[in-house]
């Protein structure tokens, strides 16, 4: 089964990262895009056939050492 793992900063937190991305497309000539923030996705391919252990699983992965939980909150989609 596969989990996917959206790994975002939480809102207030300043990303960097989003603000590089949104300078060079505004030098790219793309206008009208407002706050830009980056996240990380992560693919799994769990043994795991129950989507509900799948998810439980994924998301205790998510909380150990996929995202930082101080500053980052995450999304887990099992397909």
């Amino acid at each position: 089964m596969k989990a996917i793992v959206t790994v975002m900063l939480k809102p207030g937190v300043l990303d960097p990262q989003g603000r590089a991305i949104g300078q060079a497309l505004a030098h790219l000539g793309f206008a009208g895009v407002g706050e830009v923030r980056a996240g990380k996705v992560i693919e799994l391919d769990l043994a795991e056939t129950d989507p509900g252990r799948a998810r439980t699983q994924a998301e205790e992965m998510a909380r150990q050492l996929l995202a930082n939980t101080v500053i980052e909150s995450f999304r887990v989609d099992v397909a």
